[in-house]
């Protein structure tokens, strides 16, 4: 176990089940005695040209304007381009196969698309691309989740010393599943505290107790590190619980287990600042003991049950995803005229450069009305004034650094690299920095318009670490992702330890990040599967998406104006 805190949960990306609503106006008229019969069949699409049909509404009788009850229910995954394509279809008889059905045209589109419009109508077309007749199909998007969430805050007083004179104590919380104790929360370690007081923190009550509150909880207490856990404990009378353990912190990983209590959610709901809720931590060896009477107790001073929004209440009310994209040109790529170069540009087109690019662009993009992406590059001397920028438009516009989509960002990127001459060294901080700038005035609007992503492809080591982590440190407190893709063969150690997955990132002042923003992957891992690798890189990007706004207690813009998100 890394020293300094418990051992985090693992990780665990859960697709967002999105309900998909289908109607269509002005069909074409297929039939000659009667209107078109119109069915609406959803393909998912795969690999390359290959599409499966993921299912079918049911058929309307004669109507031209039909409003499909049926609807489909998808797995959405925000770090995948999941495309889609409805086809609608006349019916005219029995058989399974649509291919000796009427075609009424199709429409084509990325999941990612739909539920950042929220609702969006567009035309359908042939085969042929050609308008089919007047023919639109309206698809709606609803997230189907249970959003509430508990916030505590806790403390704990008189806690059993493990060691000489203290104790390292955490927190675990958990519930019982079919198939046994499920783990629904770790708090942070509170080193050499008899009497500690752990961060403020949320749990989404459909991994606490179901979303039922009456439910009984059962809180442990541990030693050395103290530990809480919220499990579901089933009590002798049918009724599950949740368990709280309180733990010493050990690095071994082998820690003492201070207590544990059983309380329902309600019961500690009960507790304030002023009158907080007290439950005993009791150790079930200690029991025997003549004179045992608790080994400390836990104190709830707040429990509250809130709504907590989601990534795709966000997206859908409004808040914009703004990528920035940055370029490492430093002398360590080799000469790009050179195949040996990792700039260089093959026959096909590409380079590792290149379809790192498309390959996390293409992604966010759907998360921007604009489609205008700022990209800069660092470590070059610029054609000029032959002086090393570490923060320079790679169009040459500083007044104006944007590209159009990812198509004017690689035709930006062909133009720019001739011009260049690369140098060094390999600063991260002037564009982190610059990037947190918006990000900073954004967040003082106090709403949740806008969070930042910036991207940033570099093939070697960081000189300017110190002033990067310290960047990353401010960036933390800010609406601000930062994703790092090295490229070729290079040494990244430096890299992962700025993904700080396991412990978070402290700047060398001793500032300790507010929470992980990076998230770095070596390009040479995917052999080319663009696919996998924008997954790896944007897989936890919708959770600190909302974890800030909700943090910052900040709502979807289109809830303040009046209009509820689904």
């Amino acid at each position: 176990m890394a020293s300094g805190g418990a051992p985090l949960p693992g990780a665990t990306h859960w697709a967002t089940k999105v309900e998909l609503t289908i109607s269509c106006e002005n069909l074409m008229d297929m039939d000659v005695f009667s209107k078109s019969d119109p069915l609406c069949a959803l393909y998912i699409n795969t690999t390359g040209s290959h599409w499966y049909e993921f299912g079918r509404t049911e058929m309307i009788l004669n109507c031209l304007n039909p409003k499909f009850a049926k609807k489909f229910v998808v797995d959405y995954f925000f770090e995948a381009v999941q495309k889609m394509k409805f086809c609608v279809y006349d019916i005219d008889n029995d058989t399974y196969d649509l291919g000796d059905d009427d075609f009424l045209g199709e429409f084509e589109c990325t999941l990612g698309q739909i539920v950042s419009n929220r609702q969006m109508t567009r035309s359908l077309l042939l085969k042929d691309k050609r308008p089919a007749g007047h023919g639109t199909i309206t698809i709606c998007a609803e997230e189907i989740t249970d959003t509430r969430v508990a916030n505590f805050e806790v403390s704990g007083r008189r806690l059993d010393k493990k060691f000489l004179w203290w104790s390292d104590p955490f927190l675990e919380l958990y519930k019982q599943t079919e198939t046994g104790w499920q783990l629904a929360h770790r708090t942070e370690v509170v080193n050499n505290n008899v009497n500690p007081v752990w961060r403020p923190f949320r749990i989404s009550l459909r991994s606490l107790c179901g979303g039922e509150v009456e439910r009984p909880i059962k809180l442990d207490k541990g030693c050395v590190c103290v530990c809480v856990c919220v499990c579901v404990y089933m009590h002798h009378s049918g009724r599950p619980h949740l368990k709280v353990d309180c733990y010493d912190n050990h690095e071994s990983g082998a820690h003492d287990l201070i207590g544990s209590f059983k309380a329902t959610l309600a019961e500690m709901q009960m507790g304030t600042h002023v009158s907080p809720a007290e439950f005993e931590c009791i150790t079930p060896k200690k029991m025997k003991k003549k004179n045992y009477k608790n080994s400390g107790v836990i104190c709830i001073k707040n429990c509250q049950v809130v709504k907590e929004y989601t990534f795709l209440d966000y997206i859908m009310g409004g808040c914009q995803i703004n990528f920035t994209i940055a370029i490492d040109f430093t002398g360590s790529n080799g000469d790009p005229s050179s195949p040996q170069s990792l700039h260089y540009i093959n026959p096909e087109g590409y380079n590792e450069y290149l379809s790192a690019i498309w390959a996390v662009g293409n992604v966010v993009q759907d998360y921007n009305s604009t489609k205008m992406f700022p990209v800069f590059g660092f470590g070059a001397q610029l054609p000029s004034t032959l002086q090393v920028s570490h923060e320079f438009p790679i169009n040459f516009n500083p007044a104006n650094p944007f590209c159009a989509g990812i198509e004017g960002v690689v035709q930006a990127y062909r133009q720019c690299l001739p011009r260049l001459k690369l140098w060094g060294p390999t600063n991260f901080s002037p564009i982190i920095n610059h990037v947190a700038c918006f990000a900073r005035q954004a967040l003082r609007q106090n709403i949740a318009s806008q969070y930042f992503v910036l991207l940033i492809i570099t093939d070697g080591v960081i000189t300017d670490m110190d002033q990067t982590r310290t960047a990353i440190v401010e960036a933390s407190r800010l609406p601000m992702s930062i994703i790092i893709v090295g490229v070729g063969g290079a040494d990244f150690s430096e890299m992962e330890f700025l993904d700080s997955d396991d412990k978070l990132l402290s700047s060398p002042r001793g500032d300790v990040a507010s929470r992980d923003i990076v998230q770095f992957v070596p390009f040479r891992d995917f052999q080319g599967n663009n696919m996998a690798l924008a997954q790896s890189v944007l897989a936890e990007l919708p959770d600190q998406v909302a974890s800030f706004f909700n943090s910052c207690n900040l709502k979807p813009p289109s809830t303040l104006a009046g209009s509820e998100p689904s």
